[in-house]
């Protein structure tokens, strides 16, 4: 939602509210002191600081600090109480203000039930105001969240016409039936046991990447059989090494959250005669999961790295999308290694 309409509605509701009042006062017609126009009304008249500073405190507050931190992790009970903490700071600060600007109104504050009563009334006005203020902010969440939701679906689209073209183009599909097909006559075991896993990924890629939320341990089987296939047009096979550490059960990623980096890493390594020129390593923690994609690859290709494969400003944005405000994503270049680093927040 665009900040300018955000603006809008605030000020629209403290313009409604301001007017209530003003209909309020003009009809109550009960004086505390001479009563002054109404154009000073709301820092002359003890009725106007009463009915404003409590509450503007309270709105914000819920605003900023009780739908952020509380509801929308659903903590309801520490809501309620951080809610009625705000609320009843809110009313002592109006206390405070009152008993600095209004010094023929002090008397009150020497009266335990009289100033406990105040208190109370004006704890009760701030949480409607704060109960309101949660009203809009939940409106402003819901309309992004819905916004997010369709730039989604559209980046979701866009990926999935970018990894029709990146994950399965005819270069690795046809290497891999022909390594395949040359397979079957020395090892027809082994053959069938690698057309199955083409078969897995290309079932992986046609149906698992439509769910907004996979396993993570289903990301990881597939980042297995990946290696594999790529691992039959070498005899060298530590050429590619991959770790997951942790308890992965239970544990969801959005489809394709790590795949596309590996497969980049396959496209531009150096060489599949060297020991470790591809690593790649999970480690799924409490509240973190951590991946890190790390291949050797030649200086003179660094450019073409970079333009090529599924680009990395699309996975950058997709991922904005999925986790926002709950990843970090870092690409470092160092002499001749290319790394990823990928933290996700669980919660």
């Amino acid at each position: 939602m665009k900040k300018s309409f955000v603006v809008f509605l605030h000020a629209s509701y403290w313009f409604m509210y301001a007017m209530v009042l003003v209909f309020i006062f003009a009809g109550l017609r009960w004086r505390i002191v001479p009563t002054p126009s109404l154009g000073n009304l709301f820092y002359t008249h003890p009725l106007g600081v009463m009915s404003t500073v409590p509450n503007i405190f309270a709105f914000y507050g819920f605003y900023f600090w009780v739908f952020p931190f509380f509801l929308t992790s659903r903590k309801l009970w520490y809501a309620l109480l951080a809610g009625i903490f705000v609320a009843a700071s809110g009313a002592l600060i109006g206390s405070v203000v009152l008993y600095i600007r209004f010094t023929e109104l002090r008397h009150m504050f020497l009266n335990g039930d009289e100033i406990f009563n105040f208190l109370t009334w004006m704890t009760l006005v701030a949480l409607v105001h704060g109960a309101l203020a949660l009203i809009i902010r939940g409106f402003i969440s819901w309309y992004e969240d819905l916004k997010n939701k369709e730039a989604l679906t559209k980046k979701n689209f866009e990926m999935e016409m970018a990894l029709v073209k990146s994950q399965l183009d005819p270069h690795f599909l046809f290497n891999t039936i022909n390594n395949i097909d040359i397979l079957i006559s020395r090892d027809a075991t082994k053959a069938s046991a690698y057309l199955n896993k083409l078969s897995d990924i290309m079932r992986f890629m046609l149906y698992e990447t439509k769910s907004e939320r996979i396993p993570l341990q289903k990301e990881w089987t597939y980042l297995e059989k990946y290696i594999e296939l790529q691992k039959i047009r070498t005899v060298h096979t530590n050429f590619a090494a991959y770790t997951i550490e942790g308890n992965t059960d239970g544990v969801l990623i959005a489809p394709m959250t790590f795949i596309p980096f590996v497969e980049n890493a396959f496209k531009h390594a150096e060489g599949m005669k060297m020991d470790d020129a591809i690593q790649i390593k999970i480690v799924v923690m409490e509240h973190t999961i951590s991946f890190e994609c790390r291949n050797k690859y030649v200086q003179s290709e660094l450019p073409k790295l970079e333009a090529s494969g599924l680009g990395n400003n699309l996975i950058v944005k997709r991922l904005a999308l999925l986790y926002p405000n709950k990843h970090e994503l870092n690409i470092i270049h160092q002499e001749d290694t290319y790394t990823v680093n990928l933290n996700i927040n669980r919660s």
